[in-house]
């Protein structure tokens, strides 16, 4: 696993953000909620222009949302979608190199560097902010951002 242990701090922009939200444990929820949000893709993209993928997740209370960024507000959202205006604000990232597969080893390390090193976390969502496209890009080479939401 390609994961960088030294965290950045960074400004996360104001995000128009539609998603599928799940709640459970992860392993059951979040492939179907991504499968659901791949199915609505097209129906979205007729009158949106999508800007990129990231989930958000409250590990505590098992919340996950599947969703797309896009460049502005929605217009004629399918139905079964959610959309919220996310503030943005400051968030401790850390970035994995690698498979998708990767992930859950990967935020199991990233919380337990926040344990270790007590760091003050707000009450919001995490985020893995996907980079590349993996429609595209070879397994080996996908990005994903992950970002711990930072108290001010």
């Amino acid at each position: 696993m390609l994961l960088t242990e030294r965290e950045e701090i960074v400004d996360w922009p104001a995000t128009h953000y539609v998603f599928i939200e799940r709640v459970g444990a992860f392993a059951q929820t979040a492939q179907s909620a991504w499968q659901s949000l791949h199915a609505k893709a097209a129906a979205l993209t007729a009158h949106n222009t999508i800007t990129g993928a990231m989930a958000l997740y409250k590990a505590a209370a098992q919340v996950y949302r599947a969703g797309f960024m896009l460049a502005s507000p929605p217009v004629e959202l399918p139905e079964g979608l959610a959309y919220e205006r996310l503030q943005g604000g400051r968030y401790r990232r850390f970035v994995l190199t690698g498979p998708y597969t990767d992930l859950p080893e990967a935020s199991g390390r990233v919380w337990q560097i926040a344990t270790q090193e007590h760091c003050k976390l707000r009450d919001d969502f995490a985020i893995e902010h996907y980079v590349n496209d993996p429609n595209v890009t070879p397994v080996e080479d996908l990005v994903t951002e992950i970002l711990l939401p930072v108290k001010d």
